[in-house]
C-alpha cells in the first residue's frame, strides 16, 4: 500500500461532514463530491494492484477525482455552503494531488 493511501482515507473522513453541509443547499453537488472523493481512494487502490498503462490510467483517474473534489469544495465555499476550508485540510489535498502527479509521470 502506498503511504498516500491513509491520507486519502483521512480526506474522505474530512469530506463527509462537508458533503452533509453542502447537501442542505444542493443535493446533486453533495452527491458528486461523495462520488469524486470515493473515486480518489478506489482508483488509487486499483492502481496499486495494476501494472503498466492500466496502473497509470488508474492513478490518472484518482488525480482527476482529487482535483474535482477540491474544486467542488472551493465552489461550495465560494457559494457559502461551507465555511472557510481549513489550511491543514487543504495541505492534505495538495499532498495527495502532488503524489498522484508524480505517480502519473
Amino acid at each position: 500500500m502506498l503511504r498516500i493511501h491513509p491520507v486519502c482515507i483521512e480526506l474522505v473522513r474530512d469530506i463527509r461532514p462537508l458533503a452533509e453541509q453542502i447537501e442542505k443547499f444542493d443535493r446533486d453537488q453533495a452527491r458528486q463530491l461523495r462520488r469524486s472523493a470515493t473515486s480518489i481512494v478506489l482508483n488509487l487502490a486499483e492502481g496499486e494492484g495494476s501494472r503498466g498503462g492500466t496502473q497509470r490510467a488508474r492513478f490518472d483517474s484518482a488525480l482527476g477525482s482529487a482535483r474535482e473534489s477540491l474544486a467542488n469544495l472551493e465552489v461550495a465555499e465560494a457559494l457559502g455552503y461551507v465555511g472557510r476550508l481549513d489550511a491543514a485540510f487543504l495541505d492534505r489535498f495538495d499532498r495527495v494531488i502532488a503524489t498522484l502527479v508524480k505517480l502519473v509521470r
